[in-house]
């Protein structure tokens, strides 16, 4: 995988006026566009997408910069058909205009060539079980809430909180599936999504598939499959934020396994103060 992503920041820079069929590389280099997409995201910290718009207004610049006489042939150079929507991205990245970075040669902001690197010190240690379950259902209360990355998600706090005491007993009652207990599911995310990008985010248990459910109560339906369970435990919510960047630098480059689109669940088996002792599952397929 880490081969794969630096071929892939490879490509970027040499077709820097095309469009990429991360799809077709994805399969040539035997993995799936979304476990590259989403490998992509949580090592270089900014997805796929928004990489490649830097990198191309980082090489537009410096030519921009150089003098180059028409804005038109830059932009097209770098993958877009008018100098409008050029000029959009240009100044997003940027702050200025292509025209201003052609009279007075800046400020520009730089994208350096991303290079990936295997670290083999297994920093965070990680208890993980492979286990293939049936399909089943997540049953709760759903909302719509803002991708963040880092740090406590207010938007979530504020959905748990609305939440009345007894709702979380009858859950819990209706729970009858692995993983057991409260769970917290998020779902309905790109792989490539940037921080801000709404998803789902449901508060509820995992039961079978047969099981009724009440119609007041919102439900993703799962398919059966292969997740990888990790464990940790520490201070919350660093420990499980921690835990998920390291399932993407450590764990995954070496072990044969990628993920496979669905939702990613936390299951919270203590909770005491700020310290959680936690089970990440993740959906995953060999590779």
């Amino acid at each position: 995988m880490i081969g794969t992503l630096n071929a892939l920041v490879d490509l970027v820079d040499a077709d820097s006026g095309q469009e990429i069929d991360v799809a077709a590389f994805a399969r040539a280099h035997g993995t799936t566009e979304y476990h590259l997409r989403r490998m992509f995201s949580a090592l270089a910290g900014m997805p796929l997408t928004e990489y490649v718009r830097r990198r191309r207004m980082t090489l537009a610049g410096a030519e921009l910069a150089a003098g180059a006489p028409s804005l038109l042939d830059v932009a097209v150079r770098h993958g877009y058909g008018s100098t409008e929507a050029f000029a959009r991205a240009f100044r997003a990245v940027h702050g200025i205009g292509p025209a201003d970075a052609r009279r007075h040669g800046g400020p520009l902001r730089t994208q350096p060539t991303l290079r990936f690197r295997l670290s083999v010190e297994g920093s965070t240690p990680m208890d993980v079980t492979i286990t293939h379950r049936p399909a089943f259902a997540l049953v709760g209360h759903a909302a719509e809430v803002p991708l963040i990355h880092v740090g406590v998600n207010p938007h979530i706090q504020a959905h748990i909180a609305a939440i009345p005491p007894e709702e979380h007993a009858r859950l819990k009652a209706l729970g009858n599936e692995e993983p057991a207990g409260i769970l917290a599911v998020t779902a309905d995310i790109d792989p490539d999504a940037p921080e801000g990008t709404p998803l789902t985010y449901l508060h509820g248990v995992a039961v079978r598939d047969d099981t009724a459910v009440p119609d007041e109560l919102d439900t993703l339906r799962v398919a059966e499959g292969t997740w990888a369970v990790f464990g940790a435990s520490g201070p919350f919510p660093e420990t499980l934020q921690n835990l998920w960047a390291a399932t993407a630098t450590e764990w995954f480059p070496s072990n044969p396994w990628r993920l496979r689109p669905g939702p990613s669940i936390v299951r919270y088996r203590e909770f005491t103060g700020d310290t959680a002792s936690c089970e990440l599952w993740l959906p995953v397929e060999q590779s």
